[in-house]
């Protein structure tokens, strides 16, 4: 199994070879320049790699939610490059793809709440577990709230991530006892770990058949007046 993983939804560009039981990576901390810095760093790995892009099985993207640039990025590069090489592509949770980051410290069936930043004083939120074969999976919808509507009904996390908490001062006081992490960020890596399940289980989509997940309908607010 060879799957190439693309995330540009926040402000980090990532890229994941998965070969077997080895991952490959390359990620780099920026708040824009996706676009300039994610095919040189495809073209790196899969050179490091030895695996010419006509070898992969598929490719998968975080397909949000995050900035909206930063996703439409990654699922056109997915997209260009599974009309060129007739490829499937796998849509990943980028909320899932952070959860994924804490699997090693929670035993089956504890929970993790993520909360990333959304700006406009918003969060994207998502509640995970961890399931069988080491993968997180959703506990219930990923939400656009405020802050202070988090609602741990029904649930007693172990951990906290994401850049929300760091910038939301708010939701540390309402997760107390939580281990937090307030500076994760989605990576390739765990997309294609997430993907390559996905891909397995039926789920690799057509190009045309993907879209982006933005939570936020209204992406351009129009000042009155």
């Amino acid at each position: 199994m060879k799957l190439l993983a693309i995330d540009t939804a926040t402000e980090q560009c990532s890229v994941a070879l998965i070969q077997g039981m080895a991952c490959l990576e390359r990620c780099v901390p920026t708040p824009r320049g996706h676009t300039d810095l994610v095919l040189p760093m495809i073209q790196e790995l899969m050179a490091e790699s030895g695996v010419a892009l006509t070898q992969l099985d598929a490719i998968a993207f975080g397909r949000g939610p995050g900035a909206f640039t930063g996703v439409r990025i990654a699922i056109g590069i997915a997209q260009g490059l599974g009309y060129a090489l007739g490829l499937p592509l796998v849509p990943v949770s980028d909320l899932a793809a952070v959860a994924q980051q804490s699997v090693d410290r929670l035993k089956e069936g504890e929970h993790v709440l993520v909360c990333m930043d959304a700006r406009m004083a918003e969060i994207y939120s998502g509640l995970f577990e961890r399931g069988k074969a080491g993968l997180v999976v959703p506990v219930r919808d990923e939400e656009l709230l405020l802050p202070e509507n988090i609602s741990l009904a029904g649930s007693n996390p172990r951990m906290g991530l994401g850049t929300g908490f760091r910038a939301y001062p708010v939701l540390r006081e309402l997760c107390q006892g939580m281990d937090i992490d307030e500076h994760a960020l989605p990576r390739a890596r765990d997309i294609a770990r997430l993907a390559v399940a996905d891909y397995v289980a039926g789920l690799g989509m057509a190009p045309d058949q993907v879209a982006p997940v933005y939570l936020r309908d209204q992406v351009v607010h129009v000042k009155a007046g």
